[in-house]
């Protein structure tokens, strides 16, 4: 098989990807009570879960490695991470200045009453998880790449 041909293909569906966009979803919603408690119970898990780790790797003093470090760095933007969606969450179920139109379908809306404009910077500040998950886990691969390395 011709290699342009190969590599052609792939271009192609991803431009077309690219160039051809849709409505975006930008908000998870949880449907019934249920899902959100268990949810936000293995954020809770998953926070502490990570705190343990960062004690165990300053207990140990393995923070002196430099993937040992990467690693401690990855989980504490974890924590920060599990923060951020226990209290997305917390305010999805919660919201007295907003209501959360069709909840637990694909199109999903916030509608946010007057005066409420501190509670809906946080609200949004809240999904922007992304911000804290990202580099969490940026920070875990290269800890686990530089012990690799170590072997």
């Amino acid at each position: 098989m011709d290699r342009t041909l190969t590599l052609a293909v792939p271009a192609a569906i991803l431009g077309y990807l690219l160039l051809s966009p849709q409505a975006a979803m930008a908000i998870q919603s949880h449907g019934g009570p249920e899902g959100l408690y268990v949810h936000q119970m293995a954020h809770i898990l998953f926070l502490f879960s990570m705190g343990a780790l960062i004690y165990w790797l300053r207990d140990s003093g393995l923070i002196k490695a430099p993937g040992w470090r990467y690693v401690q760095y990855g989980a504490f933007c974890l924590i920060l991470w599990n923060i951020d969606a226990v209290l997305g969450h917390y305010l999805d179920g919660h919201g007295s200045s907003f209501v959360l139109a069709d909840e637990g379908s694909w199109s999903a809306r916030v509608h946010f009453g007057s005066g409420s404009g501190k509670l809906v910077a946080l609200y949004y500040f809240t999904k922007f998880d992304h911000l804290f998950c990202v580099p969490g886990i940026i920070f875990l691969y290269m800890g686990l790449r530089r012990l690799l390395k170590q072997v």
